[in-house]
C-alpha cells in the first residue's frame, strides 16, 4: 500500500536494489520490502545458458558451407555485466525493461561469428568438412581471448560444433565423387586381393621349386657322397686285390723256387740212381747171364721160381717135344695163387 512492495527473487539472478543512484543491497536469490516511487531493480541471471547458431560461410575455394554449433555461457561477473546491460526491471511486473537482456547472446554469436569466418576462409571444402574439432579449439580460445567477453564478466561454459554441411548442389557432387571413390577404392581393392592372390601363389610356387631344387641339390650331394663311399670302397678293393696279388705272385715265386728246388733234387736223385745203376751195370759187364739169373732167383719164392720156369722153357718150347705137368702141380699153383689174390 502507497508505492510499499514486497520482491522475491530464485536463487539464479543476482539483484541490485537501487535507491538514489547507489545500491543499497544486493544478492543472489534475495527478498526485500522497497519504495516502489524511489527504487530502481537489476536482476542480473547467473545461471548458464544456450547461444545456438548457424552461419553461412565460404571457404578458401569459394564453396558455401554452413556451420551449426551451440555456445553455453553464464554471467560470472554480475556487476560488470549490469554496467554495459539494462537489465533493469518494471517496479509493478518485474519484467525487464529494455531489450538488453536479448542482445546478450546476439553479441557472443557475433563474435563465435567472426573467429569462424577467419577461420573457414583457411580451408578448403573438403578440409573444411573436417574441421569441426579444429573449429572448436579456436572458437573457445577466441572468446576467452575476446575484450566483449571480458568486458560482459561472461564465462564460456562449452563450445558445440553440431554440422558442417555444404549446400545442397555441392553435397550431391560430393556424394557422387565420394561413391565414385568408393567403387574405385573397391576395384582396387578387389585387384589388390587378386593380385594378392596371385603373388602369394607364385610365391608359394617358388617355394615349391625352391623346395625341389634343395631336394635335388641334397640328392646330389648324398650321390656325390655315396660315389665317393664307393670310390673309396673301390680303392679299398683295389689295394685288397692289388695285395693278393703281391701275396700270390710272392707265393708263386715261392713255389716256382720250391718246384725248380725239387726238380733239381730229382734230377740229382736220378742222376744218383742212374749212376748207380750204371755202377752195377758195369760191375755185372762179362758175367754169365745163367749165374746172374740164379742170383735173381735167389731167395725167390717157389712159385715165382716156377713161373720163371716156365718162362724159360717159353723160350725153348721150339727145342721140346713134349712137357708133361702133372695135375698135382697145377692144383697146388691155382691155390696159392688164389691165396695171393685174397
Amino acid at each position: 500500500m502507497f508505492g510499499v512492495r514486497f520482491a522475491k527473487f530464485d536463487p539464479g539472478r543476482y539483484v541490485f536494489k537501487y535507491k538514489k543512484g547507489r545500491v543499497k543491497s544486493e544478492g543472489e536469490g534475495i527478498s526485500f520490502y522497497y519504495y516502489s516511487p524511489t527504487t530502481s531493480l537489476v536482476a542480473v541471471p547467473t545461471v548458464s545458458s544456450d547461444a545456438p547458431f548457424i552461419f553461412f560461410e565460404t571457404t578458401s575455394d569459394f564453396q558455401e558451407i554452413s556451420v551449426q554449433g551451440k555456445i553455453t555461457y553464464r554471467i560470472a561477473n554480475p556487476q560488470q555485466t549490469a554496467k554495459l546491460l539494462n537489465y533493469t526491471l518494471d517496479n509493478n511486473t518485474l519484467m525487464y525493461v529494455s531489450d538488453d537482456p536479448d542482445k546478450l547472446p546476439e553479441r557472443i554469436i557475433n563474435s563465435v561469428q567472426v573467429i569462424t569466418q577467419n577461420e573457414v576462409q583457411n580451408y578448403t571444402l573438403r578440409e573444411s568438412l573436417r574441421a569441426s574439432e579444429i573449429l572448436v579449439e579456436k572458437i573457445s580460445q577466441g572468446l576467452v581471448n575476446d575484450k566483449m567477453i571480458q568486458a560482459l564478466g561472461l564465462e564460456i561454459l562449452g563450445v558445440s560444433i553440431l554440422a558442417i554441411k555444404p549446400n545442397p548442389e555441392t553435397a550431391k557432387a560430393l556424394e557422387a565423387e565420394t561413391r565414385e571413390e568408393i567403387l574405385r577404392e573397391s576395384d582396387n581393392a578387389i585387384f589388390n586381393r587378386r593380385n594378392s592372390a596371385v603373388e602369394q601363389e607364385r610365391i608359394i610356387k617358388e617355394n615349391e621349386l625352391n623346395t625341389e631344387i634343395a631336394i635335388e641339390n641334397k640328392n646330389r650331394e648324398i650321390r656325390e657322397k655315396q660315389l665317393e663311399s664307393e670310390k673309396v670302397v673301390k680303392e679299398k678293393q683295389r689295394e685288397i686285390l692289388e695285395s693278393e696279388m703281391k701275396f700270390n705272385i710272392e707265393q708263386e715265386g715261392r713255389r716256382r723256387e720250391l718246384i725248380d728246388i725239387k726238380t733239381e733234387n730229382e734230377r740229382k736223385n736220378s742222376d744218383a740212381k742212374g749212376y748207380s745203376i750204371s755202377t752195377i751195370m758195369k760191375a755185372y759187364e762179362g758175367v754169365n747171364p745163367e749165374i746172374l739169373h740164379s742170383l735173381v732167383s735167389t731167395g725167390m719164392d717157389p712159385e715165382k721160381i716156377i713161373a720163371m720156369a716156365f718162362q724159360g722153357i717159353a723160350g725153348r718150347a721150339e727145342k721140346i717135344g713134349q712137357l708133361n705137368v702133372t695135375p698135382d702141380l697145377l692144383q697146388d699153383l691155382m691155390k696159392k695163387n688164389g691165396k695171393n689174390n685174397r
